[in-house]
């Protein structure tokens, strides 16, 4: 072996006079420079997929929290049950309960009227007065007739008894007593009969003064002073009407004539009383069915001591009969109106909505029979929102909490 001295062990050359020396760089291992790296990289992809990671998580949180503030907030609450009815509106024709032509029962000429129309009277009011010069003459007649029967009556009584006792001694003949009793039978009964003659024209001078027969309310007046009036029926002097109860006819078909019930109360409007109900009592039927409408006349009678309601008016009969289908009662708020038809939310699957299509059987305004498309355990959605769609996620709230969060 050759004994070479080594490159590191020779002594270095010395500095160049008045130049600094550089420092000394030691190479790094090419293994080491990797491992950093790597170290770099894989810390630098775990923050960045943790921040990645949280983006996601964020976003997630948003969307659901987002889709939870969206949901509509409904209260939902189980249908009643109650009892089912099938409801019908009728027209009804109005009239007074007691309706009356006056009509003059003498012959003479009217001197003096006491009521016009529109007057109210009590039974036994004096409407008008007749002057009946010739009936008073016929009277005074009678009269006399009726003295001259009992004079005459009077004799042959006389000459029947007197002669009644000589017939006893044999005074007499019999045939005379006979002749005389008769005669006293046959004027008795011609008294009798100017007595009969006389009551006529007494009652005939009664009619010189017309009265109301009934209270009521007077609604026509076809007479003045100084007319000249007809005994009969051929032209009526007033015309009265009883108005404090009031009669509604209508006539019910023939469906419905086995389902009304004498006493029901029947609701009653009117086009002049607008938004008012009149509440009535059906009180009678005619109890046959008529062949050529094939319905019932039934007749409902209505309070009418305020005056508001008028005779010969037209009203709308509700009728409301017993239904064989069950019913289930809700809010009239609770009904959706789709183009398809009606329809009533019902809460499904815990949170989801399904708009059941429902037929209704009676609507008072507040709350509506279901007959067809509810079940009694369904939670109907209440005041649904206009919205509201089919399979829609909903946010229960129960109406304790919802009274709570408003009393706060």
């Amino acid at each position: 072996m050759t004994n070479e001295p080594r490159p590191d062990l020779q002594p270095s050359s010395p500095p160049a006079h008045g130049h600094e020396s550089a420092p000394e760089q030691k190479p790094i291992p090419p293994r080491k420079a990797l491992v950093g790296v790597a170290i770099v990289v894989v810390v630098a992809g775990l923050l960045a997929g943790f921040g990645i990671l949280l983006r996601i998580h964020a976003g997630t949180v948003l969307a659901q929290r987002t889709n939870e503030l969206a949901a509509p907030t409904v209260i939902v609450a189980a249908p009643k049950s109650g009892a089912p009815v099938d409801s019908f509106v009728l027209p009804g024709n109005v009239t007074a309960f007691t309706d009356a032509p006056i009509y003059a029962r003498t012959a003479g000429y009217l001197t003096r009227w006491y009521y016009d129309i529109g007057a109210k009277v009590k039974k036994g009011a004096l409407l008008a007065e007749i002057a009946t010069p010739e009936v008073d003459q016929q009277l005074a007649q009678t009269q006399a007739d009726l003295a001259t029967a009992q004079a005459n009556a009077n004799n042959a009584r006389i000459q029947a008894a007197r002669y009644s006792g000589l017939v006893q001694s044999n005074a007499v003949s019999r045939q005379d007593t006979d002749t005389f009793v008769n005669q006293a039978a046959a004027t008795a009964a011609t008294v009798r009969s100017a007595q009969a003659n006389v009551a006529r024209l007494r009652d005939l001078k009664s009619f010189e003064k017309v009265y109301a027969p009934f209270d009521g309310v007077v609604t026509a007046r076809t007479i003045d002073t100084g007319q000249l009036i007809d005994p009969g029926a051929g032209k009526e002097l007033f015309h009265l009407q009883a108005i404090q109860t009031l009669r509604v006819y209508a006539n019910l078909p023939q469906l419905y004539s086995a389902k009304v019930k004498r006493g029901s109360k029947i609701d009653l409007t009117f086009a002049e009383h607008v938004g008012k109900i009149y509440q009535g009592t059906l009180v009678r039927t005619a109890d046959a069915i008529d062949p050529a409408s094939r319905t019932l006349l039934v007749e409902v009678d209505v309070d009418n001591r305020d005056g508001e309601l008028l005779p010969g008016s037209l009203a709308q009969v509700h009728f409301k009969t017993p239904s064989a289908a069950p019913a289930l009662i809700v809010p009239a708020s609770a009904l959706i109106f789709r183009r398809e038809g009606m329809r009533v939310g019902v809460l499904v699957n815990g949170n989801l909505a399904h708009l059941a299509p429902v037929v209704i059987s009676e609507d008072d305004g507040a709350n509506v029979q279901i007959v067809a498309g509810l079940g009694s355990g369904d939670q109907v959605i209440q005041d649904p929102p206009d919205s509201l769609i089919e399979g829609e996620k909903l946010r229960v709230e129960s109406p304790a909490s919802q009274t709570d969060a408003g009393g706060k």
